[in-house]
């Protein structure tokens, strides 16, 4: 007990009570420590996993989503992918403009922001055209980068558009006008069904067909005129750039066989710049009037002072001339003139008044719209379409009612037309002017014709 005395008495001197509670707890938080320890070593060894850590970088979040993002949008845009020229280099894409879209959905189709669409609208004045974008116009951009626009080009057409090029932080505008590739083409055809289907067979443009139906208008009627076994031959221009047809020019020369009698026209441009067609001799191939206001379909009904009214079931006076078609057919002014009524009137429905030179008058009645320009006191040339065909007011169908007046009082057009004047041909001071233009090509044409002729009767006689 002596040792027990003597050891608390040294513990009381020199370590106070609570180092001495302290230095216990270590000693038992060491013992428990020594018994876990023991205990897991006793356990069979565990498999390793290693768990990965993430660690989160912030990137930059792109200014534009990119193509991908705009298909999978809430919101899609209803327009057909970009086309994007050499894959590879992935940086020109072509949008053609269609009908009902913008520009702010085409930016966004190609990976362009809105933001970048006010930066190049507000570049500078010239870059306002961009607010006159009409489908047909077709858009290529030149994307470097994701976001960054760096050219755009705007195609009106094949021939005419503007070039937008990024340059010190500014889109500078640039025209762009081209010249097409102008290539001769000739062309002779046979009358079997009608002048249109035998230019369908011969592969001439429509365009160019009504056009040589418009040239002809003033000496042959191509609803009632043309027979079995008439034919035609016509020199035309085609266009051409990059070697690809982009459409059709002018008729330089033409010719028509009708009923054995041969009309033969070619293209004359005055000193003033003003292109008509004439005759060899230098007489106009146009007549004061056209002889009919449509270049094609049937005539249902004539001219007729004692005509059943279709509706009314009452004999009356037919005071015009009526022409089948369907509706949409173009209407052509027969002559030069002001247009003195555009608007609904009575039974004749959609009503356009032509007033003329030498107190001539037209009507065209029953139209189903209105050609652009067409409006009360514009000016229209002889052919210029006017309006189209409908069957507005008091019509069973579809058609032209036509009218032609001379002093107030009806005519008919068919017989009248015979007995005015044609229009005015070459000033004799000019004659050898157009001779100098015409004979050459002239000759050309009657060269070419040969060379048909003769390839056709090679072809006959195999």
């Amino acid at each position: 007990m002596h040792l027990v005395d003597l050891t608390r008495q040294f513990l009381s001197k020199y370590y106070p009570r609570q180092h001495l509670v302290s230095a216990c707890l270590l000693f038992a938080v060491f013992i428990v420590l020594l018994l876990i320890s023991n205990h897991e070593s006793a356990e069979p060894e565990q498999t390793q996993i290693n768990i990965p850590v993430t660690i989160r970088v912030e990137q930059p979040i792109p200014a534009e989503p990119t193509d991908r993002e705009i298909v999978s949008s809430t919101e899609p845009e209803f327009l057909p992918d970009p086309v994007i020229e050499n894959p590879g280099a992935a940086t020109w894409k072509h949008v053609e403009v269609k009908s009902g879209d913008n520009l702010s959905a085409i930016f966004a189709q190609v990976g362009l922001s809105d933001r970048e669409l006010f930066h190049v609208l507000n570049s500078n004045d010239e870059a306002k055209i961009l607010n006159r974008v009409f489908p047909g116009y077709q858009l290529s951009f030149s994307i470097p980068k994701p976001g960054q626009l760096e050219q755009l080009k705007v195609l009106k057409s094949p021939l005419e558009g503007f070039l937008f090029t990024l340059i010190d932080g500014f889109y500078d505008v640039e025209k762009i006008s081209r010249a097409p590739e102008i290539r001769q083409v000739f062309k002779h055809g046979s009358i079997t069904d009608s002048l249109f289907m035998a230019g369908l067979k011969e592969n001439i443009p429509d365009l160019t067909i009504m056009e040589m139906a418009n040239i002809f208008g003033g000496v042959i009627d191509f609803i009632l005129d043309p027979r079995l076994g008439d034919d035609f031959s016509i020199l035309f221009e085609e266009k051409y750039l990059d070697d690809e047809f982009i459409g059709t020019g002018e008729i330089l020369a033409a010719q028509f066989t009708n009923q054995g009698k041969q009309f033969v026209a070619v293209q004359y441009e005055n000193a003033l710049g003003e292109i008509g067609y004439y005759n060899p001799l230098g007489e106009s191939m146009r007549k004061a009037f056209l002889r009919a206001p449509i270049d094609v379909f049937r005539i249902s009904s004539n001219f007729s002072l004692a005509r059943r009214h279709p509706i009314l079931n009452t004999i009356r006076a037919h005071k015009g001339t009526d022409y089948a078609a369907p509706k949409g057919t173009p209407i052509r002014a027969t002559s030069d003139g002001t247009v003195t009524w555009a608007g609904r009137n009575g039974s004749f429905g959609k009503l356009i008044v032509i007033k003329h030179r030498g107190a001539f008058e037209t009507k065209y009645a029953h139209l189903s719209d209105y050609a652009n320009g067409a409006k009360k006191g514009r000016r229209v040339r002889q052919g210029d379409i006017i309006g189209y065909v409908g069957s507005t007011g008091s019509a069973t169908g579809p058609h032209l009612h036509y009218e032609f007046l001379m002093n107030g009082v009806h005519k008919n057009p068919r017989t009248i037309l015979d007995k005015l004047p044609k229009a005015e041909s070459i000033p004799a001071d000019e004659l050898n002017r157009f001779r100098h233009q015409s004979e050459p090509l002239l000759v050309q044409f009657k060269a070419l014709e040969k060379t048909k002729m003769l390839a056709l009767g090679q072809h006959g006689a195999e």
